[in-house]
């Protein structure tokens, strides 16, 4: 029977222990005296008794989370820490040793480990992937264990493979991980210096020469920017002078080294000569200085100059720089809409940028307000370009081909659309219509046309069946051509207008060379094709032949009932 809770009393464990025997610890097995009082792995796997088998693996704790294995639960997971390691230099008297700092991967998903040391420059020491990637035991006597997550904390020294690495500082992902898991975090510590990296930096900075000019680097640049060019749309105002009027030119700017060129831009029959550059690439100062005489502008400036020059002679640089001549040119932070540029004496207004210049300014400097500055005036450009009237010859597209240069070329055609619906031998793309003359002539009442329309070419041909003993001979009656609008002048500016798709519909009337024809009738590929297509045959969308009907004849029963009792009569009720 158990004791009360009370103050002062606990429960005993063993109050319901009944059996008393001493535990057997130790036994012969197979002719050999061992301990077995626990289970513990022997050779060939069996389980012997007398050690408590360790994990062999991390343990996480279980009944929180996911119950998934850990190769899915924890895959693509990875915990970093930030270590280092001594390595001993022997015969050497500027060092004794060099601290080696590297990055420690462990994989959650199988316990695996990776070191990794960051390369650095001119170090001469094989860097990189230390260890590769794989489960690594631990030191003996335990090297028939591997290292898990418990072995990892900040502040704690491993040993891979005899070395010894020491753990500083791990990454945010770690440390949550670690936390979770119930682990105190220690605070982080600094990698130690290496005494040899301070040393070399030491010599390094004590054998630089004290030069008296700076170094300008521009390869960074050229490998940045290269064939990068910002384009301005400006212009410059001469009228002013004599003859003089307003230009357009358009201002390369480029990136790779702050060079500016600028092209003029020449309208056709303007009386100047087409100049291939205005301005010539370089840098562009600011203002305007008078030329400098040769040697006057250099990198170097000389103090005194002692002795003769040539062999001997001795001279002191100037590290101030006192007679240095300083120009400045323009840079990309100066080229703003409305802004004026000095070109040499001449005013030039930036009015306008392309694309990738807009983009680039909103990128580097976020400006966004890209409103263009108007610059032409009106009646200025010249008189627009008008072409002579067609003459008859050729089609209009020939003749106006050969008006565009000296050498004609053939009129291009739309290629796409020939080969998406030309169909050689086939029924397909050709829309048929039965016609009749629209006429008060009696022989001409009868006659009736099948006008085939070709999708492929907007080409209309005109066929009439023969029919026995109607004293008319049948067979084509207009070749395969396109067909021109009615009241249409013949010698005109303008391109005529021909006959499309869209014109031909049941109930339309057409005229072809003076001929009026009344469509009646298609045949059921014009009638599916036009039904498809309601876009291009605005007759033929059953939406809007419902919408119209609905609106005209009624929309309930009784309306609809009463349309067509009084339009016929005779209809039967429903």
């Amino acid at each position: 029977m158990a004791l009360p809770f009370l103050p002062g009393n606990s429960f005993n464990k063993n109050l319901g222990k009944t059996k008393y025997h001493l535990s057997h610890h130790f036994d012969t097995k197979n002719d050999v005296t061992m301990m077995v009082g626990e289970e513990r792995p022997g050779i060939g796997g069996e389980l012997l008794r007398g050690q408590k088998v360790k994990p062999r693996s991390s343990v996480f704790p279980r009944g929180n989370g996911s119950n998934l294995p850990a190769w899915v639960a924890f895959d693509r997971q990875v915990m970093c820490f930030d270590a280092f390691f001594q390595e001993a230099v022997h015969e050497k008297r500027e060092e004794q040793f060099r601290v080696r700092n590297c990055k420690i991967y462990f994989y959650l998903e199988d316990d695996s480990i990776q070191v990794i040391e960051p390369r650095t420059k001119n170090s001469q020491i094989p860097q990189g992937t230390l260890i590769r990637r794989h489960r690594v035991p631990k030191p003996p006597p335990n090297d028939d264990e591997f290292y898990t997550i418990e072995d990892f904390n900040v502040g704690k020294e491993i040993s891979l493979y005899s070395k010894v690495f020491k753990i500083t500082n791990c990454d945010e992902f770690s440390r949550n991980f670690l936390r979770k898991l119930g682990v105190k975090v220690n605070v982080p510590d600094e990698n130690p210096a290496d005494p040899y990296t301070k040393y070399r930096k030491s010599m390094d900075e004590s054998m630089q020469a004290l030069r008296p000019y700076e170094k300008h680097d521009t390869l960074k640049q050229f490998l940045d920017h290269d064939r990068q060019v910002l384009r301005f749309f400006c212009y410059w105002d001469d009228t002013d002078s004599m003859f003089g009027d307003p230009r357009e030119m358009i201002l390369h700017y480029f990136l790779a080294d702050d060079t500016i060129e600028i092209r003029e831009v020449i309208s056709p029959n303007s009386g100047r000569d087409a100049a291939p550059m205005f301005l010539k690439r370089g840098k562009l100062p600011k203002n305007i200085e008078t030329l400098r005489q040769p040697g006057e502008v250099t990198d170097r400036t000389v103090l005194n100059v002692f002795g003769p020059t040539g062999h001997g002679g001795r001279y002191i640089l100037d590290s101030l720089k006192t007679g240095a001549v300083r120009t400045d040119f323009y840079k990309d932070s100066d080229l703003t809409l409305g802004s004026v540029l000095n070109v040499w004496g001449r005013k030039y207004v930036i009015c306008d940028l392309d694309d990738f210049t807009k983009e680039y300014y909103r990128t580097k400097f976020g400006i966004e307000d890209f409103n263009s500055v108007s610059y032409k005036k009106g009646g200025y450009g010249g008189v627009e370009r008008q072409w002579p009237p067609y003459n008859g010859w050729g089609s209009e597209e020939d003749s106006l081909c050969s008006c565009m240069g000296l050498l004609p070329k053939p009129p291009k055609r739309d290629f796409i659309k020939f080969m998406e619906k030309d169909r050689r031998g086939l029924d397909s793309n050709v829309l048929r219509f039965l016609a009749r003359m629209d006429t008060s002539k009696p022989i001409d009442q009868d006659r009736r046309f099948i006008i085939s329309y070709f999708l492929s070419d907007d080409t209309i041909l005109v066929f009439e069946p023969p029919v026995r003993n109607s004293g008319i001979i049948g067979g084509k009656f207009l070749e395969r051509s396109r067909v021109k609008k009615p009241e249409q002048p013949l010698y005109s500016t303008q391109m005529s207008e021909y006959y499309l798709s869209s014109d031909l519909y049941v109930g339309s009337r057409v005229i072809f060379n003076s001929h009026v024809f009344l469509l009646i009738d298609a045949d059921e590929y014009a009638f599916r094709y036009m039904e498809e297509c309601p876009q291009e045959f605005p007759k033929a969308n059953i939406e809007s032949i419902i919408n119209r009907l609905r609106g005209s004849v009624g929309k309930n029963k009784d309306e609809v009932k009463s349309f067509f009792m009084r339009n016929d009569p005779g209809v039967l009720e429903f």
